[in-house]
């Protein structure tokens, strides 16, 4: 599952075949779409093809991608490179470091990069886990999402609960910087399962889980199920519940709880997702990739064979828009409350103006009355109970024009 996100929340001005060009900060991240996957989760919308025929064709797409690029970020570090997907641990170690080389060949990177692959258990095994042990790629998040049997069949994962407990006892021999993911919320799910699923990872010494609810997107075969009455439709309340477990269990295990669905030991967040949440710019490549630079948002089309075709020709499938200052207020506050750091009220009123700042406290009054929203240091930040619905929250706070 891609960690990989974008607000599309205005469409005013758009150009196709252009890319963002604008070099903001000096620092950047690049994030490489690897849109294949051995079977279809029955919860997945992310962009992926359950074929590999393509998978040659693709990975020298990637490549040619990451050099036609090249020139958008001239003067700046690239400091984080992540795999997602789509399932990447489905690549060979020789077309995983052949890209990393491409990245290498046509960008300044930094010393000691975060170099992020997703990886499915049923592909590490310990050749494989080795293999990349001794590859750049120095953190791995291994979409476990459960550890009992009927969860993953009703998910429709290409692993069991056995290939979970086994890949992770094999990837912390070789690997410190491990993060797992699960997904909570799941229908005829209990807390006291939950709360297994949680003991078990922390069993294995993870520094970092990223955990999310079980969402119903359109178009997916859950969705599908749920219409036809073949499972029950998922349980907001289940899901509040059991984000509450999950928050109180991992703080008392020396966790940070520092953005909506991420938790980490000190020195084990994820510098490609932080780098998100905080507005830094970044490169996607790959098929439906999203790309950012500060002042606009980019997105390649969803189609494998149009994206190879369209880089074969030296053409960037990409469409681009260009964002407001309310867009730009509105993805502050979106991403703002869902971290631990929160709003800065002073940013607020300095790049965007009194009137944008006197609109986010009159509104936000409500929520503090509430107490789902407090102020601390000047930042505008969620209460524990305010943070599961932060989203929600956010949207309240949005500007329209």
């Amino acid at each position: 599952m891609s960690k990989q996100s974008s607000s599309r929340m205005s469409k005013q001005s758009k150009s196709k075949h252009s890319s963002p060009s604008e070099r903001l900060g000096e620092a950047i991240g690049i994030y490489i779409h690897i849109p294949f996957c051995k079977q279809a989760c029955h919860y997945c919308d992310f962009h992926f093809s359950t074929s590999l025929k393509k998978r040659d064709d693709m990975v020298k797409a990637l490549a040619k991608e990451i050099e036609l690029r090249k020139d958008e970020f001239k003067n700046v570090v690239v400091e984080t490179i992540y795999f997602g997907g789509g399932t990447p641990s489905v690549l060979t170690i020789d077309e995983l470091r052949f890209l990393i080389e491409s990245v290498y060949n046509n960008y300044n990177i930094s010393e000691n990069p975060e170099i992020t692959l997703e990886a499915n258990p049923d592909d590490l095994s310990e050749d494989k886990i080795i293999e990349l042990s001794e590859s750049p790629i120095n953190r791995l998040s291994i979409g476990i999402q459960s550890f009992f049997e009927d969860d993953l069949k009703l998910m429709n994962r290409a692993h069991n609960a056995e290939e979970a407990k086994a890949c992770l006892s094999l990837a912390t021999r070789y690997f410190d910087n491990i993060s797992v993911d699960l997904i909570y919320g799941i229908q005829n799910s209990t807390n006291e399962k939950w709360l297994q699923n949680i003991e078990t990872a922390l069993s294995f010494g993870i520094p970092h889980i990223s955990s999310y609810a079980l969402t119903v997107e359109p178009k997916t075969a859950l969705a599908s199920f749920i219409k036809k009455g073949v499972v029950d439709d998922v349980d907001d309340e289940l899901a509040n519940e059991q984000f509450n477990i999950l928050k109180d269990k991992l703080e008392t295990e020396g966790f940070v709880h520092y953005e909506l669905s991420n938790f980490g030991k000190e020195g084990y967040f994820s510098k490609n997702n932080t780098a998100y949440w905080q507005g830094k710019p970044y490169i996607g490549i790959g098929p439906s990739a999203h790309s950012f630079n500060g002042k606009q948002r980019g997105w390649n089309i969803r189609n494998n064979s149009k994206y190879i075709k369209s880089i074969e020709e030296g053409v960037l499938p990409i469409e681009i828009e260009n964002l407001t200052k309310t867009d730009r207020y509105n993805e502050y506050v979106m991403t703002g409350l869902r971290t631990m750091f929160g709003v800065s009220i002073e940013k607020v009123e300095t790049e965007f103006g009194e009137s944008y700042k006197d609109y986010l406290l009159k509104n936000a009054e409500i929520f503090i009355q509430q107490q789902l929203l407090y102020i601390e240091n000047n930042h505008l930040k969620t209460t524990k109970k305010g943070m599961f619905l932060s989203d929600g929250i956010s949207s309240e706070l949005f500007k329209l024009n």
